[in-house]
């Protein structure tokens, strides 16, 4: 059985080198993408892999340049961009090259500028193919008692895109364009776990964010492309639940909740029983409570930054 510590954990989710520790590996791997581009806008806003370039049918709105690997919406404006982007994907859809394009979700998930303006927004499913920065919110439902601390996780359900039947944090999602991070947690939570809504807007606590640079693997979604770039901003909250209140599914997003003592959730995590970004969550709760502490954790300074990387890509 495999076990992991906590910065094999960290390892899972944030795949992707860094320039600072590893400059030759970062540059080899920067220099083998391309990078996608907006019109008007100079940063680069994802590293596309060559094999999802070379699988598109790019309308010629789209500029491709394989000698500079790179990759142009052209459009003047937001809305000409986004319809330029839906009438691509909804080709690619119908063609059904991109497996991944199977799982679509009709969320658009936004793309930011350096200045935090939208520049395009793009089909949830479609993201990891541009490799843009996608954006999350992550529900903690602790419980104080007279033993310590106890964690409500979830099971996803077995019919989940991604990750299936794994655990999960209390509650959380993805975040489209135009959701804010408060209005969607109460939202999550209250859709995912029947929490109460009054009660979430009263008391839940912003605890700030958990940001990572992924490269998706089987597990993300079994039969669908593997290697493309996930870079993701995840905005943290913790709940102190009542002792009396029980999670329930609702959306059938979750299967299942269980109240954990911290002791149980290490185990689980050791044994890789969380989805990967789910585990990090956790590990961050940790650490600003506490449990997880620099004289128990020789990796404690890496975890700590790893938990909260500086991404490549404007952000909002």
């Amino acid at each position: 059985m495999v076990t992991y510590t906590n910065l094999q954990l960290v390892e899972q989710c944030d795949k992707f080198p860094y320039a600072q520790t590893g400059p030759d590996e970062y540059a080899t791997k920067v220099s083998g993408y391309y990078k996608f581009h907006v019109e008007g806008c100079a940063s680069v806003l994802g590293f596309m892999i060559p094999a999802t370039v070379q699988g598109f049918q790019w309308p010629d709105f789209w500029k491709v340049d394989h000698q500079r690997k790179t990759v142009l919406l052209c459009g003047k404006t937001l809305n000409e961009r986004d319809q330029r982007v839906a009438r691509t994907l909804a080709a690619e859809r119908q063609r059904r090259h991109f497996k991944l394009l199977g799982g679509w979700r009709n969320e658009l998930y936004p793309v930011y500028g350096p200045d935090r303006a939208i520049l395009v927004n793009i089909e949830r499913a479609a993201s990891p193919l541009f490799g843009i920065v996608a954006y999350g919110i992550h529900l903690t439902g602790y419980v104080v008692t007279e033993s310590g601390l106890k964690i409500w996780v979830s099971r996803r359900a077995s019919n989940k895109q991604t990750y299936p039947g794994m655990l999960d944090n209390t509650a959380g999602g993805g975040m489209a364009s135009g959701d804010k991070p408060f209005e969607s947690i109460v939202r999550e939570a209250a859709e995912e776990a029947s929490f109460p809504r009054d009660y979430v807007r009263k008391n839940v606590k912003c605890a700030g964010t958990v940001s990572y640079f992924d490269i998706r693997d089987e597990r993300a979604a079994a039969g669908t492309e593997v290697g493309l770039l996930q870079p993701e901003c995840i905005y943290v909250y913790d709940l102190e639940v009542p002792r009396d209140f029980v999670p329930r599914p609702h959306d059938l997003e979750a299967e299942d909740f269980w109240l954990w003592d911290i002791p149980e959730l290490q185990a689980a995590l050791r044994r890789g029983e969380f989805k990967t970004n789910c585990a990090l969550v956790l590990l961050d709760f940790f650490i600003r409570h506490g449990i997880i502490t620099p004289e128990e954790e020789e990796d404690y300074v890496e975890i700590v930054a790893r938990l909260h990387r500086r991404l490549e890509f404007p952000c909002a």
